[in-house]
Formats: C-alpha cells, structure tokens, sequence
C-alpha cells in the first residue's frame, strides 16, 4: 500500500509506527509544516517526510488526514483538484462529519471517518470506522489499515462522538487510574519505578483476562473477592467515594464536550 498521512502529529506519528511494524505499506509519506520533529522516521527506507501536501496526495492510494478539525476545510480544498476517484480518504479529525467533507471533495469519493487512539503505534489501538456510500466499496481496505493497528469495528457514523470518547479518551482515562495505583502502591512502601510496574502489569493482566474468558468483569471480580475479606473492603470503599460515578461522569462529561466541537 501507498499511503500519505497529512498531519503527522501525536496520532498521525502512532499510525505511522503502527503501519511500519506491521510492514503494511510500502510507501509512506508523513507530512508536516516542520518535519523536523519527525526524524525519527527517516531509518525508514519506505517513509518520505515532506511539508508538501500535494505532492504526498498525488503519490498514494490512501489519504489518511490526520490535522486538527479547525485546519481541515483549508487542507482539502488545498488539494481537492488532486483527489482521484480510486484513492480511498480516511479523515481522523474530531467532530468533523462525513458530510462537511463530500461538501468540499464531493460525493463521489470514498470516505472514511475513523477514531483510532495512540496505542495504535504499539498496534493495540481500538478503531471505530464509518464510511460514506461510496466508502463502503473500500470498508475491507480501511479495516485492513486499522486492523494493522489493533482492533477496528465498523459503527454508524452517529456513534462516532462516543466512540472517540471511549477510546481516544478512553487512553487517557485508563493512564490516569494506573498513575492512582501507582501511587497508591508507593504509600505502601513500593519504589516508585516497582509501583509503576505492579499497576501496568495489573492493568494489562485484567484486559487480558477478560478477552481471553470473555467473562463479564464482576464474574471475574468474584473469583478475588471473598468474605470479609481485603478485597470487597477496598472495591466498597473505592465506591463510597463515587469511583464509578465519577468514571461515568467524567465520561459524559467529555461527551458533552465533544458535541460542542462538533457543533462549532
């Protein structure tokens, strides 16, 4: 594959490197106004880093966008001439709809919306997809990009917001409860790089316990919970302070946020 990435920023470098491991691509042009911070990628003898959209535009397959939604409208009608009818064009930016795109590159393009996470540049991203009717001719191609990266599910584009709150976001919820453990672990005694290490293993132990068994988490909070016992003590006491609420809360609130980047 021939892909060009506009935009290599925080995400847009996590695909890149997600991309690279998995040896999908092999031509890979990453954009940037300075690409100097991208030089890390020039070992690569299938990346090419310009400042130059157009000239990436006109040399790939797919067209991944990957610039804030404020800079969107601009970049593609920058290079909107250039679009061929067989590219596939995946845009990442929040809030920004599928149908405010086909108003500037027109209807007869594939278009993809996906919401990946930055876990994709060690390919555990979770992906949500949504395309246009004429994007649903390539779906298999997109899912081949974002399955490189991790995990990808096909959604309604209406479910797009929630989705990139739950797994966007979602990153930086989960880092913020594994740094409460940690310090957690360091009140108790632990150096802090052994808390550091005892709270992501555990994390990631619990993951991949419930993808393996496939069990609800409480048949799995059961199995280390007894009566009376150390377990059940803190979980109650976790929750007496509002630890779920707060999550569901802190949830919806990111929600609402997002809705209000869309609507701008």
């Amino acid at each position: 594959m021939k892909v060009a990435i506009i935009g290599a920023g925080s995400l847009g470098q996590s695909i890149a490197k997600g991309l690279l491991s998995k040896k999908v691509v092999n031509s890979l042009y990453l954009t940037k106004r300075n690409t100097a911070s991208l030089n890390n990628f020039k070992k690569y003898k299938e990346v090419t880093l310009t400042a130059d959209n157009i000239f990436a535009v006109d040399n790939v397959d797919i067209i991944i966008f990957a610039v804030q939604p404020k800079h969107l409208s601009k970049i593609l009608e920058s290079v909107r001439y250039l679009l061929r009818k067989d590219q596939l064009i995946i845009s990442v930016a929040t809030g920004y709809s599928i149908a405010k795109i086909e108003n500037i590159i027109g209807a007869k393009h594939a278009i993809i919306r996906a919401m990946p996470n930055t876990a994709a540049s060690v390919r555990q991203s979770m992906t949500c997809i949504s395309s246009n009717e004429k994007g649903k001719e390539q779906i298999e191609l997109a899912k081949t990009v974002f399955d490189s990266l991790g995990i990808s599910m096909e959604i309604p584009e209406e479910q797009l917001q929630a989705a990139t709150v739950i797994c966007a976001s979602g990153i930086a919820f989960w880092m913020r409860l594994i740094r409460a453990t940690t310090q957690g672990a360091i009140q108790l005694g632990f150096e802090a790089a052994e808390a550091h290490e005892l709270a992501m293993q555990t994390c990631f132990g619990a993951a991949t316990l419930l993808k393996k068994s496939g069990n609800h988490p409480e048949e799995e909070i059961d199995r280390v919970t007894t009566p009376s016992g150390c377990t059940i003590e803190g979980l109650n006491e976790m929750e007496h302070q509002g630890l779920s609420s707060s999550l569901i809360k802190g949830i919806n609130a990111s929600f609402e946020k997002i809705n209000q980047i869309k609507t701008k």
